[in-house]
């Protein structure tokens, strides 16, 4: 099952992001079986203010488990996460 994961960070977050960027990309670069597509999320200035991803997993339970050893979620980058049941329509891989 596909879900969307849309993170945003804590108000002052952006030297935390800074701080595990390399870890956090690392961390996708090895799940990227589970997370096939990833970025920033970017406010109006092109500041990074959140991630979006969209991850694969067998239940919401196995993506938060997996999603929780991210650097950034250990680093307490994130107010607010949100996960929703995705259905991949135009675009998806055959």
């Amino acid at each position: 099952m596909h879900f969307v994961v849309t993170c945003l960070d804590k108000d002052g977050g952006l030297d935390i992001r800074k701080a595990n960027r390399e870890a956090h990309l690392a961390f996708v670069k090895e799940n990227s079986a589970s997370i096939p597509v990833a970025g920033p999320l970017l406010d109006d200035e092109g500041t990074m203010m959140g991630s979006t991803l969209i991850c694969e997993a067998d239940n919401k339970a196995a993506l938060e488990a997996m999603l929780a050893n991210d650097p950034y979620a250990k680093a307490g980058l994130f107010k607010d996460v949100t996960i929703h049941g995705w259905k991949w329509v135009i675009g998806a891989p055959s």
